[in-house]
This record gives C-alpha cells, sequence and structure tokens, in this order.
C-alpha cells in the first residue's frame, strides 16, 4: 500500500506535513509513504523531525499550484506540480491514494479528469463529518463541489454516503434523510420534491425522511443529503461556531468535536482510486488523519463496492 501526499499544498506546508507523516508512522502497520515535492526543501525537514528513512520515498517536483491559481489553468501550465505529478502517479496505478490541502479547485479538477468517476456515477461529491450530541457521527454532503444539483445527482450522493458511513463509520444500516424545510413529503422547493421519491424507491438506502436544519446535530439520521450550496453553508457555520469557542476558551466536550482536525480531509465519493481534500490550514493531527483515513479506504476496499453498487 501507498499513500502519496502533496507537500507543497497548504498554509504550513511542508513542516507540519512532515510532522504528521512521523506521527503516522508510529501506528501500527502504516501504508509506505510518497513526499512529492521540493526534495532538498525536505530532506532537512525529516531528518529534524527524525522520520524513519526506510517508511518514504520522496518524489521530486519543481512547481508548486498556488491557493488562487486556475484549477484547470494551473494544472495543466504546471505538470511538475506536486498535484499535477499525484494524479499522474494514481492515474498510472503507482500510487494507491492521493492526498493535499493544497489548491482545492485543483484537487477536484484532478479527480474529475485524471481519476474520473466511477461508471454510473454523473458527479462525484464531497462530504463531512456531523458530530451528534449524543456522541455519534453522521456524514453530510454534498459540502460545496456541486452547487447546483439535479435530484438524480442527490438520489446517487446518499448511496455513495450510505456506503461510506457503513465502511468507514462504522454504522451498519445507516439512516438516510433528505435536509428539508419541513419533514412532511410534499415539502421544500423544486429540487427537494423531486428527489425525496427517488430516494424513497433507491433499495440501497435506508431512507428515513426529511430532515430539519434544527435535527442536523440530533443523531435524527446518519447520511445528511442536500446540494452544495447549502451543505457548504452548514459546514462553514459548524467552523464559524468551534471557531467562536475556541477564541472564548469555552471548553466544551462537544463543541470539541467540531475540530476538523480530529477527521482529518474530506474525501472524494464517487471516483475511481482515493483522493483526500484538506482543510488550508491542516496541521500534524490532520495530515496523520488524513493518512488514517486513506490507508481505511483502502483496506475497506470502499471504492470497490461503490462501483458495484452502481454496477447493479
Amino acid at each position: 500500500m501507498n499513500i502519496a501526499l502533496d507537500m507543497m499544498g497548504g498554509d504550513f506546508a511542508p513542516d507540519e506535513l512532515v510532522k504528521g507523516i512521523r506521527d503516522y508512522l508510529s501506528e501500527k502497520k502504516p501504508a509506505l509513504v510518497s513526499l512529492i515535492g521540493d526534495e532538498q526543501l525536505l530532506l532537512p525537514l525529516l531528518n529534524q523531525y527524525e522520520v524513519p528513512a526506510g517508511a518514504y520515498r520522496i518524489i521530486p517536483t519543481t512547481e508548486v499550484i498556488g491557493m488562487h491559481e486556475h484549477p484547470l489553468k494551473a494544472l495543466k501550465g504546471k505538470p511538475d506540480s506536486s498535484i499535477a505529478v499525484g494524479f499522474g502517479l494514481l492515474a498510472a496505478g503507482k500510487i494507491d491514494a492521493f492526498i493535499s490541502a493544497g489548491n482545492t479547485g485543483a484537487m477536484l479538477v484532478g479527480s474529475l479528469y485524471t481519476i474520473k468517476p466511477i461508471e454510473g456515477i454523473q458527479r462525484p461529491t464531497i462530504g463531512t463529518i456531523v458530530p451528534m450530541e449524543n456522541g455519534a457521527t453522521g456524514l453530510l454532503l454534498d459540502v460545496g463541489a456541486n452547487a447546483d444539483c439535479k435530484a438524480e445527482h442527490l438520489n446517487q450522493f446518499a448511496t455513495l454516503g450510505s456506503l461510506y458511513a457503513k465502511y468507514i463509520l462504522g454504522i451498519e444500516t445507516p439512516r438516510v434523510g433528505l435536509l428539508n424545510i419541513g419533514e412532511e413529503e410534499g415539502k421544500g422547493n423544486v429540487l427537494a420534491q423531486a428527489t425525496y421519491p427517488l430516494l424513497k424507491e433507491n433499495s440501497q438506502i435506508h431512507f428515513i425522511g426529511n430532515v430539519e436544519g434544527r435535527d442536523v446535530f440530533l443523531d435524527h439520521a446518519d447520511v445528511l443529503v442536500c446540494e452544495g450550496f447549502t451543505g457548504n453553508i452548514i459546514l462553514k457555520l459548524a467552523e464559524s461556531l468551534h471557531g467562536i469557542m475556541d477564541r472564548q476558551k469555552v471548553k466544551n466536550e462537544y463543541f470539541d468535536r467540531f475540530n476538523f482536525e480530529d477527521y482529518g480531509g474530506t474525501p472524494v465519493l464517487g471516483v475511481n482510486k482515493p483522493v483526500i481534500i484538506g482543510h488550508g490550514i491542516s496541521r500534524a493531527k490532520a495530515y496523520k488523519n488524513m493518512l488514517l483515513l486513506a490507508q481505511k479506504m483502502i483496506e475497506t476496499q470502499l471504492l470497490e463496492k461503490m462501483a458495484s453498487a452502481f454496477q447493479a
């Protein structure tokens, strides 16, 4: 198993990545880690943080895609960038998963056009972990990859999210809810009304109906489905609440679970290989957890299970 990281992406690269890799390698049975980036910059840090030499390999690159560059132009114009090289290796089967906290747009474009969606999937999606008040954990998707959606897209998100909840979150029969402004079947906008009957007829999920915004964190559903516009607003609101609590120095066991670093990064669900996108401000803990997530996705054969579901 070989997991690669873009060592040049993110606000605190490459120092925090190297520390995160060191911490990951202390886990039981870690994968081989490929470090894609500036070799001259990485070697002193790897020595400084005493990362075992036999546990990684460096894949040198000479270019970096900036956080605000145009994704498609940057990928085409910088073929020796850490993100472009990472996707090339993943597509060629030379690595098993790719992680980056760099340019999110470039990661999404690379996922769509280099790795490509699983056959039958119209649009891949990204989700986020939802911490429930009672200690349970759920999944919200989409949270920004698809601001505008059709009902069939949301139906596919529900299947992808349900499989992720089962094999990664360990929920045997995930409850799938459609995020809406009311619980009744006829509620909502045109998209919600068109999606409801599709989810109701989807034999691959356990659909429980509509879920309102006030119930998102109350363990009413394990998988919450919506289009990326609404999902991203909920995600940013949750991040804001955690930030306020942190700045106010309020210690609360529940709100501490809103710390994104505890979950690592966001997997792109619906593409043929494991791709994980990290927050730009990720530090060592987040990178360690992204590596653990990538390893679990490979070990559980999650993407193969997704492919089988859509072939059926």
